[in-house]
């Protein structure tokens, strides 16, 4: 039997069509609830953030986004979850820094960072701080530095726990100028912040939101944020390089990622609705609320900044030793 080839014209025609598809499927995006996987407890930075965001992709679009709760193993469980999703666009990742961290501070993560995921866009990321007990006879983080060196193995600090952001920070910072101070993990930052503001442990730091209040009410004294800027919601704050520390920067960033092998169109569409989120009237000053500076970068920017942090917090892991 003769099968009839096709000439140019038909091919064109044909291929024109196919390429339509993803385009035209995209359009009735979605066509059911959304999950959105969040891998820690409710009423955490990314619980926070990913309902937030949530809410607001769903007034736009008239369909229905929603968090899931996925907590553990430092996130690795709903971030392995995610990765074994259907690549359909209807379950995405609200995915916090400890997507770069976990990769080597875990012997194994059920994920592969740079292929397991499409990344969408960085939604809003939180600076740390470094504080201490109002005891505690320091102005500022050179103070500081300076009063650890002098007795060397005699302060402590606190964290959220071993392997978060604000752990690695002081690490980093130790590592560079050589600080002898010994790490306590707590699970969480509200434990580990009342055990400063108790007078238990003398320096800590976290993301900002978790100490502001206590940082206005006098409880705490805060001597520089991690950000590259001072944080608009606490300008009293000095950044890190106002303190004389180059290279010190850190956040804990919330960003939007899909499973791999998501349609590009849907990719592009969501990076867009989250852009327009946070262009609307008022919700940047609605995240600093929150403790979040809004970024809303592309897919592009964003993978080229897990990137560079996977090696980054590698280095510094592998330096000082850490584990999970």
């Amino acid at each position: 039997m003769h099968t009839p080839h096709l000439n140019r014209r038909h091919w064109l025609a044909a291929a024109g069509a196919a390429s339509l598809m993803p385009s035209a499927w995209a359009q009735n995006y979605p066509d059911r609830p959304v999950k959105i996987i969040v891998g820690f407890a409710p009423a955490g930075p990314s619980d926070i953030m990913g309902r937030w965001l949530a809410q607001r992709l769903s007034e736009r679009t008239g369909k229905s986004f929603v968090v899931e709760n996925m907590a553990g193993a430092g996130g690795n469980i709903g971030m392995g979850a995610a990765a074994k999703a259907q690549p359909n666009g209807h379950t995405l990742l609200l995915a916090s820094s400890t997507y770069v961290v976990n990769p080597s501070l875990y012997k194994s993560v059920p994920y592969d960072p740079l292929k397991d995921f499409a990344p969408i866009s960085m939604v809003g990321e939180s600076p740390h701080v470094f504080f201490v007990h109002p005891s505690v006879k320091v102005q500022s983080l050179r103070q500081l530095t300076d009063l650890v060196r002098s007795q060397p193995g005699k302060f402590s600090y606190v964290s959220a726990g071993s392997g978060t952001v604000a752990h690695l920070s002081v690490e980093q910072l130790k590592i560079s100028l050589g600080l002898d101070m010994t790490h306590i993990p707590f699970k969480g930052a509200g434990p580990a912040v009342q055990s400063v503001v108790s007078g238990e442990i003398a320096i800590g730091c976290t993301t900002l939101p978790a100490v502001k209040e206590l940082v206005r009410g006098g409880l705490l004294r805060a001597l520089a944020v991690t950000s590259a800027q001072r944080f608009a919601s606490s300008p009293q704050i000095p950044t890190v390089v106002e303190a004389g520390f180059a290279d010190q920067e850190s956040s804990t960033w919330q960003s939007l990622m899909a499973p791999a092998g998501t349609p590009a169109a849907v990719i592009s569409f969501l990076q867009r609705e989250v852009v327009a989120i946070l262009g609307a009237p008022g919700a940047r000053e609605q995240l600093v609320e929150l403790g979040f500076n809004a970024i809303g970068n592309t897919p592009a920017q964003l993978t080229q900044q897990i990137q560079s942090e996977i090696e980054r917090w590698r280095r510094v892991i592998q330096t000082a030793r850490i584990e999970a």
